[in-house]
């Protein structure tokens, strides 16, 4: 009954697949905004807003549900990123990441499910390490000056942390095909 009345809501919705297909570019267009959004903020201050994580984790259900997701599976993907959340957690107390940057890959998990996370977690691994990399070579060639902007000052600071909202932005755009509502979208004919 609960997905008769999702499709019921996307027909509603969506009269043609035009309109289905402006749906869904539109919520991946919410999902990569707010990931770029919090890649941003993380490289200007060192900190995510945990308003970007949990609007993330909101704005996935109507557009699951729009997007006519069955209500088990928005249940699974949620469940996914609870458990992502308490990894995260763990990572966080052993200070392996930010407690930001946990919530942010939680957040982006819900969207991912199992069927993207593989190409998630596989380019933001990448990318984050490509970040270190590069921040740990300009740490040891650049030292802090009054003439640049405060936050590249931070970043250059050898003690600061790595800004791995970045990776995670990375990660999250080109799982972009892999999310379970792109696949028509994103796709070729």
């Amino acid at each position: 009954m609960a997905v008769q009345n999702a499709c019921l809501f996307k027909l509603s919705l969506c009269e043609t697949q035009t309109d289905e297909a402006m749906l869904e570019l539109f919520a991946l267009a919410v999902f990569a905004g707010l990931l770029v959004f919090a890649a941003l903020t993380d490289i200007v201050s060192l900190t995510i807003h945990n308003w970007v994580s949990i609007a993330l984790a909101v704005l996935f259900a109507p557009i699951a549900l729009a997007t006519n997701m069955p209500i088990q599976e928005i249940g699974i993907h949620y469940l996914f990123g609870f458990g992502l959340l308490a990894v995260g957690f763990f990572l966080f107390q052993a200070h392996v990441i930010g407690g930001g940057d946990a919530k942010l890959l939680a957040g982006a998990a819900v969207w991912t499910g199992f069927t993207a996370f593989v190409p998630f977690i596989f380019w933001t691994t990448m990318a984050g390490g490509v970040i270190a990399l590069g921040l740990l070579m300009a740490r040891q060639q650049f030292a802090p000056a009054a003439v640049l902007p405060a936050f590249v000052n931070r970043l250059l600071t050898p003690k600061s942390g790595v800004p791995y909202g970045v990776a995670i932005m990375m990660g999250g755009l080109m799982a972009l095909p892999s999310i379970p509502f792109a696949e028509h979208t994103l796709t070729l004919p």
